[in-house]
């Protein structure tokens, strides 16, 4: 496989460090006009609370998010047509102007009273809006809208699990899925499951989103697994910030598979056109999974596993690979180095005695064929010569000789030697 890394000129350098922003703070993007205060996006709302309402300030300038992932070059080659994206989340507003006419829902989620749905949806694939150039990754890609939570973004095993098989039976082949949970279950395994037996790529937010109350690294609790991101066969994703690194009391894990911005990124709203700043890991799988929607439209022949192993090994290096759209999108694949279907770490693996069956049937009946050669030349040649020589088995006084034990010699060699000496 050959991928190609673009190097990030002076100027999105300067972008990219002036852009930064963190949800955790003011909440605020820069703009053509200088920086704008945006409203933080929340991930899930009191009793009391009123449904997020949309946002009227508007980031009209590049995000930094986009610069570093090179989304640019990257529509050059691909789009994400033809792909549908299953958003596990509080529902993607069916009304968000950027996502207009492209939103699939289950049930009610083609409402949104949280928001966040819809941000992570926003990421996957809104669309360019006059005025504005914040854009997702996959612009053409489908929405399929999933609760995976209750109306104010409360979260159980169940309603994730219930979520993901949803959005497999609703014909999605990328699902992303923001919840992160402290325990595993049957459910959750038996969800992921489905998905790899309908070859439906799961992407996942490995760590819960940053608590809003963190403000050390001290805070930070200590590393652990999180589901479904930790189950075999979902690509789970960690969330950096502009200079690659972890936010401030972020959760931390081991087993995160690859990294994406998620700190201080800019996304949509629920209602109206105006934008939203966010923070967390289950931001970072959103455009993860916009990703891995570029990669399935433009080699559609990937299966879901070979897809997730583009992702990683076209990845940037680091502790944990980061993102880069550009390099999986534009990747010459070839028979000898296309990812394998049977990858550590793939949602699809093939048992040994399944992966070896093929080679075996081939072999099989190539080896009788010889076996049979073999016997008809020993029969119709060798033995008869044999014969008209006088050939014979060994016998026991014929093993001790130089000719060794379990040798056949002609008849009436040892008199001949006999006579001669």
């Amino acid at each position: 496989m050959t991928t190609t890394h673009g190097k990030v000129s002076a100027a999105a350098l300067a972008l990219l460090l002036t852009a930064s922003a963190s949800a955790l703070g003011a909440g605020s993007a820069t703009a053509a006009g200088g920086t704008v205060q945006l409203p933080v996006l929340p991930s899930r709302l009191d009793a009391d609370t009123a449904c997020t309402a949309g946002s009227d300030q508007r980031a009209t300038d590049v995000p930094w998010e986009q610069v570093s992932l090179q989304l640019g070059r990257t529509w050059e080659f691909a789009s994400g047509a033809g792909v549908t994206v299953g958003v596990v989340d509080t529902g993607v507003s069916s009304s968000a102007p950027a996502l207009k006419g492209r939103v699939t829902a289950v049930g009610d989620a083609g409402t949104d009273c949280v928001g966040h749905g819809t941000f992570v949806a926003g990421l996957v694939g809104a669309a360019v809006e006059d005025g504005v150039r914040f854009a997702g990754v996959a612009q053409q890609a489908r929405i399929l809208a999933v609760r995976g939570s209750d109306a104010r973004g409360a979260v159980t095993a169940e309603r994730v699990a219930d979520g993901i098989r949803a959005a497999v039976d609703g014909g999605a082949k990328v699902v992303t899925v923001s919840a992160a949970l402290g325990g595993d279950t049957a459910s959750l395994r038996s969800a992921v499951a489905l998905a790899a037996k309908k070859d439906v790529l799961v992407i996942a937010a490995a760590v819960p989103d940053t608590p809003a109350t963190a403000t050390s690294a001290t805070d930070s609790p200590p590393a652990r697994d999180y589901y479904p991101a930790a189950d075999e066969g979902v690509l789970s994703v960690l969330d950096v910030d502009v200079d690659g690194k972890r936010p401030t009391g972020a959760y931390t894990t081991d087993s995160a598979a690859i990294s994406a911005p998620g700190d201080g990124v800019v996304g949509i709203g629920p209602k109206k056109d105006g934008h939203y700043i966010g923070s967390g890991a289950s931001l970072a799988a959103g455009f993860v999974a916009g990703a891995a929607a570029l990669v399935r439209s433009v080699h559609p022949e990937l299966t879901a596993a070979q897809t997730a192993s583009l992702l990683r090994t076209s990845a940037y290096p680091a502790d944990v690979p980061r993102l880069d759209p550009y390099a999986a999108v534009t990747s010459v694949l070839t028979p000898a180095s296309a990812p394998a279907r049977g990858d550590a770490g793939s949602p699809v693996r093939l048992p040994a005695d399944e992966a070896a069956g093929p080679l075996r049937r081939a072999l099989w009946p190539a080896s009788l064929g010889l076996a049979v050669i073999i016997a008809v030349v020993w029969a119709g040649l060798v033995l008869p010569r044999g014969r008209r020589l006088g050939w014979r088995p060994s016998r026991p006084e014929d093993t001790t000789g130089a000719e060794g034990e379990g040798s056949a010699v002609p008849v009436g060699a040892g008199a001949q030697g006999t006579s001669e000496s």
